[in-house]
């Protein structure tokens, strides 16, 4: 039998915080009857950029997180501003993480980050073409370096574990297995301008 929704007989928000905010619902179980608390982190839409510059660089960024206590590399990102659409928080996080600008930009899909404790949803868009524009415009929490790899090199930098970040890789994913693979051998399919 498959599984069905729970009943949730209230939602509170605890506390709310710069980029996100905790929320406890009281539900009940369809199977059992018994009731439950859950803890879930609202936050707005994300975005992830890939960047591809005409002789196929993927524009990446190293940057520190407080999460892991490490340096990783990543393509650029963001929440979702509420002023903005997907496409435009990708646009803008693309040009203030990196420098780079790009007028080809393709929708690859979305995917929620984590959907036991997140309500969110993560878009991944493919910037084709980019150009440097200008310099980068970090605010006071960031401290990024951009590098270029080759588009080859992506898969065993995965392999690797060079990049590691979940949804980086979904990312390279939906590009690798469902966009690239899409286009066959001869190249990518056409691109939204």
């Amino acid at each position: 039998m498959p599984p069905k929704h729970w009943e949730r007989l209230s939602s509170s928000l605890d506390k709310s915080y710069r980029v996100f905010g905790l929320r406890t619902d009281r539900a009940r179980s369809p199977r059992t009857g018994q009731i439950h608390d859950f803890f879930i982190m609202e936050t707005a839409a994300w975005v992830n950029i890939i960047p591809v510059t005409a002789d196929q660089q993927v524009v990446l960024i190293r940057q520190f997180r407080h999460g892991t206590r490490d340096v990783t590399l990543e393509i650029p990102g963001g929440l979702v501003e509420k002023e903005d659409t997907h496409e435009e928080a990708a646009r803008r996080e693309l040009r203030e993480e990196t420098g780079y600008e790009s007028t080809e930009w393709t929708l690859l899909g979305s995917v929620h980050p984590n959907p036991a404790i997140q309500n969110n949803l993560c878009y991944t868009y493919l910037a084709g073409n980019v150009r440097h524009a200008g310099d980068l415009m970090q605010d006071d929490r960031e401290d990024i370096e951009v590098v270029t790899r080759p588009l080859a090199d992506i898969p065993d930098l995965i392999r690797k574990g060079e990049i590691a970040h979940a949804l980086v890789i979904a990312a390279f994913y939906r590009f690798f297995m469902e966009y690239r693979s899409a286009a066959g051998a001869g190249g990518c399919p056409e691109r939204k301008k």
